[in-house]
């Protein structure tokens, strides 16, 4: 059973075919990273997933009653303005201490409800803001860039934390990453969209796809390495690959 699923999606916006025929799924469970360029879809897909635009051909099927929570790409909130992380956190909704302290935990921040929202480091700010989406307790937890900003030390702690967040939760995690070449190795599976689906694996098969290099080139070892950490799970090592030819 998927969570939610796209059948020969396709979406235009502003005339240009932004997605064509894309097929994937996610599952209960499981961590899915999405890569590409810029321009390549990747906050046009979350959009459809979500419900946020319609398809202009093909479906989003999503399983009933599903929970989703969003890490946005970046939030701004005025420095002057005096909020706790804990009142943040109960915005627009009141959810009580209890589930509170639970959501801040799970982000690796149990301590945090009391300070304020403008003392807070670049990491800090971002479990905050995952800390939000994990209020619901979510089956779906999607992250859009949720690392843009922090340092390559402080994104390799928070793909690690969640990959804790999945273990602790058993939520489903679908994560975009918008620098290119970074994958998080956590990943169930890497998904390498460029318009359409080029081809999707584990991050080792994915980085030598020659689909993925065609994009990105071949000076991804590195980056591969920094996010790479001891699992107690296996993952799928196949690549698939379209048979049908795409232009770009």
């Amino acid at each position: 059973m998927s969570l939610v699923k796209t059948t020969g999606l396709g979406v235009r916006l502003g005339g240009r075919q932004v997605l064509d025929h894309v097929d994937l799924s996610i599952a209960p469970g499981e961590i899915v990273t999405i890569v590409g360029p810029n321009g390549s879809g990747k906050s046009t897909l979350l959009r459809a997933l979500v419900g946020a635009i319609k398809p202009t051909s093909g479906k989003v099927s999503r399983a009933r009653g599903l929970r989703i929570g969003y890490v946005p790409q970046k939030l701004h909130i005025d420095p002057t303005l005096p909020m706790t992380v804990g009142r943040f956190l109960n915005l627009p909704k009141h959810h009580g201490r209890a589930e509170t302290r639970r959501a801040l935990e799970e982000a690796g921040l149990p301590d945090l409800a009391t300070q304020q929202m403008a003392s807070l480091s670049g990491g800090q700010f971002q479990r905050v803001l995952l800390a939000r989406a994990l209020m619901e307790t979510p089956d779906l937890l999607i992250l859009d860039e949720a690392t843009q900003g922090l340092d390559q030390p402080g994104s390799a702690a928070f793909y690690r934390k969640i990959e804790d967040v999945r273990q602790t939760t058993g939520c489903a995690v679908l994560m975009v990453s918008h620098e290119l070449h970074v994958v998080m190795s956590a990943s169930d599976r890497v998904i390498c969209l460029n318009g359409h689906v080029c081809c999707e694996g584990k991050p080792e098969a994915v980085a030598q796809a020659e689909e993925y290099r065609a994009i990105f080139g071949t000076g991804t070892g590195g980056a591969l390495a920094l996010y790479r950490h001891d699992h107690d799970h296996e993952h799928d090592a196949s690549c698939s690959h379209p048979t049908e030819e795409h232009s770009h």
